[in-house]
């Protein structure tokens, strides 16, 4: 069938817009939609999952590691993978739905009845929101707490027998203010520390104190309290020391020491795996926390708001792209969507860097490139509403 006259499109511009309730033609875009989507996500998953096996199976093969463990281990990396395999899904499926409904000229149909294409991919982007949320709580909720017992499996499985329990034992800290540096050969998160070495440091940097015991808790109201250890103060010049002080039990108030078991113990995770309101808490309590410390967790905090809804910038995306450029075909407008959506991410990701490297303010790096995309595929609909 030949395409629409001129005549024929600027008639089409008369007919009123229609915005209100129309379930059979949103149950029907939903439907169409929801098949090549589940699809695509079925073949991303299974994707990524054979990359993790080619990567990584030769590693437990030659530790002769359980089979089933080994299954554990890929299965804790699904939902790592999912993050990014949900905004290509949602890209292509979208793509691929609206592309159907132009061959089959039915969103010349709806839009002939005074349908918009925000209004006739109203469905899709319902979907493309409820995505963003699946894909927040994954970031928040699974993925790093699954990455990590991933990664702990992974050491397990392919290191001599207990290495893992002597590696998580050991814990070095620094404070945030550079004026304290911690050493537990055993953090047990039942709020038991043994063999504590604390080094307490001038403004200036030299060593101030150095305390060293065999255990330590943490009072909420006191501070922190070691037990049968020695303290040792320092000259000003902090190379000589004044003699070791033997004590049974040594309080070293809040105003001293201000970080916490629970700070110690978030500031040694990478900052990837921490939860947004785990970084919100660190920032909000560690009033001491230098400036560059503080950019890279404002940074992360922005960034891990912003980067789920790549699904809705997603669906932004593909409608006007699958509508808009018949003669060149649906190809040219796939790879044009998939390069778009790439650049998103890797700008994402490049904001991020230079956020955490103080180049930019933390609140551009994390929101610019979610909000310029947005914006664009905003356009792009709106440009191309005839």
């Amino acid at each position: 069938m030949s395409k629409p006259s001129k005549a024929i499109l600027k008639q089409m511009v008369t007919v009123p817009r229609r915005w209100g309730s129309l379930p059979t033609v949103d149950g029907y875009v939903m439907r169409e939609f929801m098949v090549k989507f589940s699809i695509l996500i079925m073949v991303f998953a299974i994707l990524f999952v054979l990359s993790d096996v080619f990567n990584d199976l030769s590693d437990f093969l030659d530790e002769g590691a359980p089979v089933f463990d080994t299954i554990r281990y890929f299965l804790l990396r699904l939902p790592g993978n999912i993050t990014f395999v949900l905004p290509i899904s949602v890209l292509l499926g979208c793509m691929w739905t609206m592309a159907m409904f132009g061959k089959n000229l039915e969103v010349t149909a709806m839009r002939a009845s005074g349908l918009s294409l925000l209004r006739c991919g109203r469905s899709i982007f319902l979907v493309g929101i409820l995505v963003s949320l699946v894909n927040i709580y994954f970031n928040e909720m699974l993925v790093p707490q699954y990455n990590l017992r991933a990664e702990q499996e992974m050491t397990r499985l392919t290191r001599k027998p207990g290495y893992l329990d002597d590696y998580q034992k050991l814990l070095v800290f620094k404070s945030f203010d550079d004026h304290r540096t911690w050493r537990f050969e055993t953090f047990d998160d039942g709020g038991e520390y043994h063999g504590v070495t604390l080094k307490m440091f001038r403004e200036d940097g030299t060593l101030d104190r150095y305390i060293t015991c065999n255990s330590a808790e943490y009072h909420f109201e006191k501070g922190w309290i070691f037990h049968d250890g020695s303290e040792t103060e320092y000259t000003l010049d902090g190379f000589m020391s004044k003699g070791d002080k033997p004590f049974e039990t040594l309080i070293v108030g809040k105003e001293l020491v201000s970080e916490t078991p629970v700070d110690i113990k978030n500031a040694v995770r990478a900052v990837d795996q921490l939860p947004c309101w785990t970084i919100l808490e660190m920032l909000t309590n560690s009033e001491f926390m230098s400036t560059r410390a503080r950019g890279i967790y404002w940074t992360m905090f922005w960034y891990r708001l912003a980067f789920p809804w790549a699904s809705f910038i997603a669906v932004f995306l593909g409608i006007p792209l699958a509508t808009k450029n018949e003669r060149s075909g649906i190809m040219m407008a796939v790879i044009t969507a998939v390069v778009i959506i790439v650049a998103y991410i890797v700008t994402s990701e490049a904001f991020k860097v230079f956020g955490q490297w103080g180049i930019i303010p933390p609140l551009v790096a994390g929101l610019s490139p979610t909000l310029a995309f947005i914006a664009y595929g905003y356009w792009n609909v709106r440009r191309d509403q005839i």
